[in-house]
C-alpha cells in the first residue's frame, strides 16, 4: 500500500449554517420536530430566515465540521462536497480552505443555489435542523477523483448523502476505490429521521462491508435496530460491522468490535451551549486516534475532548486548538 496523501478524506453535503438562540414556541409555530434535521425546499428556507432573529452565520454540513476537526488536530485533512460559484458558496470555499482543508471539488456554475441549515439553538442547547441542500445535492460521482480516495487512509461519509441519489453513486464509488486500495471506509449515520429514511440501506452497507465504521448516537442505534434495549441493540451492532461507536452524551461512548467492548466516559464541561456539531466532533477526535494509531480508549477519549470543546459555544467548528487541549489533557497527537 502507498503512504497515504491524506489522513482522513470526507464526502458529504457542502452546508451553510445559519443559527439562532430561540424558544420552543418558535419550534411549535413552525411545526418542527425539536432535536432532529428535516429537509426543506427553498420557500420554507426564505420563509424561516425572515422570522429568525439574529442569526450566526459560519459554513457547516456534517462531514465538512468532522474534516476540519481533524485538520484542526494537526492530521492532513481533505473534503469532498458541492457549492454554487455563488457568494455563499465563495464564502464556503474560504473557510474551509482557511481551516487547513484541501477542498477541489468544482463548483456547480448554474443550477441551485449553495445549499444552507437553519439551526434553531434553544436554551438546553438542543439543536433542530432545516436544511435546504441546494447545491448540495448535485454532488455527483463524476466529482470522485480515484486518485485523492486512494490516497486517503479513511475516507469519511455521511448519512445524509443518502438523501440525494447522484450523492449515493459518489458515496458508493468512492468506498470500492478506497478498498482496491486498501483504506478504510467510515460512514456516520448523521440522523434518526435519516435511519428511518434508510435503515435497511445502511445495514445492508455495513452488512456487506461497503463501510468499515459506523458512528451512531443512542437514538440512531435504536432507530437502526427498531428496539428500545441499548444492550440488545449494541449486539447487533457488534455482529453487523467491523468497527462501532456509539456516542451517549454525558455517558461518553462505547466502542464496540470482533475483540470487545469499550466504554470510554464523557469529558466533564462548564456549561452546555450548543449541541450542533457535537457528534461530528466526536467523529474527528476518534477518526484522529485512528490514523495515529491510538488505543479505542485514547481514540474515545480524544473524540469525548473535541465534542466537549464544541457544544461549549455557538457553532459546530472548534474555537480553540484541539491539538494543543489534547496536549493538556496528556493524550496522543
Amino acid at each position: 500500500m502507498t503512504t497515504a496523501k491524506y489522513d482522513v478524506l470526507g464526502i458529504g453535503n457542502a452546508i451553510f449554517d445559519i443559527l439562532v438562540q430561540t424558544d420552543e414556541s418558535f419550534l411549535g409555530l413552525h411545526g418542527m420536530t425539536k432535536g432532529g434535521m428535516a429537509l426543506i425546499d427553498e420557500a420554507r428556507a426564505i420563509s424561516i430566515y425572515q422570522s429568525m432573529g439574529p442569526a450566526t452565520e459560519m459554513s457547516g454540513g456534517s462531514a465538512a465540521n468532522t474534516i476540519v476537526g481533524v485538520a484542526n488536530l494537526g492530521a492532513r485533512a481533505a473534503y469532498v462536497g458541492k457549492v454554487r460559484d455563488d457568494q455563499i458558496g465563495r464564502l464556503y470555499t474560504h473557510d474551509i480552505r482557511a481551516a487547513g482543508v484541501a477542498f477541489e471539488t468544482r463548483p456547480a456554475l448554474d443550477g441551485p443555489a449553495t445549499g444552507c441549515s437553519y439551526i434553531l439553538v434553544t436554551p438546553d442547547g438542543q439543536r433542530t435542523m432545516n436544511t435546504y441542500l441546494g447545491a448540495a445535492q448535485e454532488l455527483t460521482s463524476g466529482d470522485i477523483d480515484a486518485a485523492e480516495i486512494a490516497a486517503s487512509s479513511i475516507i469519511y461519509l455521511e448519512g445524509y448523502l443518502w438523501d440525494p441519489t447522484s450523492a449515493k453513486e459518489a458515496f458508493v464509488k468512492a468506498s470500492t476505490i478506497a478498498h482496491e486500495a486498501g483504506r478504510q471506509v467510515a460512514l456516520t449515520l448523521s440522523d434518526s429521521f435519516c435511519v428511518d429514511r434508510y435503515r435497511d440501506e445502511f445495514l445492508d452497507l455495513m452488512r456487506k462491508g461497503t463501510v468499515d465504521l459506523v458512528f451512531a448516537n443512542e437514538a440512531e442505534l435504536h432507530s437502526l435496530y427498531q428496539t428500545p434495549d441499548f444492550d440488545n441493540a449494541l449486539k447487533q451492532l457488534r455482529n453487523d460491522t467491523k468497527l462501532g461507536v456509539v456516542t451517549r452524551s454525558e455517558k461518553g461512548c462505547v466502542v464496540v468490535s470482533k475483540d470487545g467492548v469499550t466504554a470510554v466516559p464523557a469529558f466533564p464541561i462548564q456549561k452546555l451551549v450548543d449541541t450542533t456539531g457535537a457528534g461530528d466532533l466526536f467523529a474527528a477526535g476518534f477518526l484522529f486516534g485512528l490514523v495515529r494509531g491510538a488505543s479505542y480508549e485514547a481514540a474515545g477519549r480524544l473524540g469525548a475532548l473535541a465534542a466537549a470543546e464544541v457544544i461549549q459555544h455557538i457553532g459546530a467548528r472548534p474555537q480553540v486548538s484541539l491539538k494543543e487541549l489534547a496536549k493538556a489533557n496528556g493524550l496522543p497527537v
